[in-house]
C-alpha cells in the first residue's frame, strides 16, 4: 500500500523507499469500480475510509507514531483516503483543463491531452485499470497532513513496517 505525500517547498530531501505494492488477497485482480463500500472500512477520528486491510494498517501505524514518537497522524482530509471514480473524476476536472497551457503538466485522459492550471495540486486521472490508476481509488493510500520534518522522518523510516 503506498503512503501518498504532498510535496511541499518546505520539505527536506529525504530518501523514498520504492517498494512494489503487494495486494490483500481481497484486492488482486480488482479494478477501482470492483471497490464496494463492503470492502471499505470507516477510519477513526472522521478520517475518511480505506478498504479493510488497509485500514487496520493504518490504525496501527497511527497508534505506533503516537506510542513511538508522539506523533498524531491523520489524513489531509476524509477524501484524502479512498475516492471513488466519480470523486476522482469531479477532483481531476476540477484541476485539469483541455485547453493548452504552456509549460503545464500534462495527464493524458479520455483520449485526449489534459493541462493542469497553474497554482493546483496534480491529481491521477480517473482511469478504471488497478495498474495505472490513483491508489487512493483502490482504498490503499492515505495524504498524510503536516507529513514534514519529524512526522515525514517517522514515517520514512517506518511505513513499511505497516506495508505501506
Amino acid at each position: 500500500m503506498p503512503l501518498v505525500r504532498r510535496k511541499s517547498k518546505r520539505m527536506t530531501k529525504m530518501p523514498w523507499p520504492v517498494v512494489p505494492i503487494k495486494f490483500c488477497e481481497h484486492l488482486k485482480g480488482k479494478k477501482p469500480s470492483e471497490i464496494s463500500l463492503t470492502m471499505l472500512r470507516p477510519l477513526s477520528n472522521n478520517g475518511g475510509q480505506l478498504h479493510h486491510c488497509a485500514a487496520r494498517a493504518w490504525e496501527a501505524m497511527k497508534h505506533a507514531a503516537k506510542a513511538e514518537a508522539g506523533i498524531n497522524l491523520k489524513p489531509t482530509s476524509p477524501g484524502d483516503t479512498y475516492r471513488s471514480i466519480a470523486v476522482q473524476k469531479a477532483g481531476f476536472l476540477q484541476r485539469f483543463q483541455v485547453e493548452p497551457i504552456a509549460g503545464a503538466q500534462t495527464r493524458t485522459y479520455d483520449g485526449k491531452t489534459w493541462y493542469l492550471k497553474k497554482g493546483m495540486a496534480v491529481l491521477a486521472s480517473p482511469v478504471d485499470d488497478p495498474a495505472k490508476c490513483s491508489r487512493h481509488m483502490l482504498g490503499i493510500a492515505v495524504d498524510v497532513a503536516n507529513a514534514s520534518g519529524k512526522v515525514l522522518a517517522w514515517l520514512l523510516e517506518n511505513e513499511q513496517r505497516f506495508g505501506f
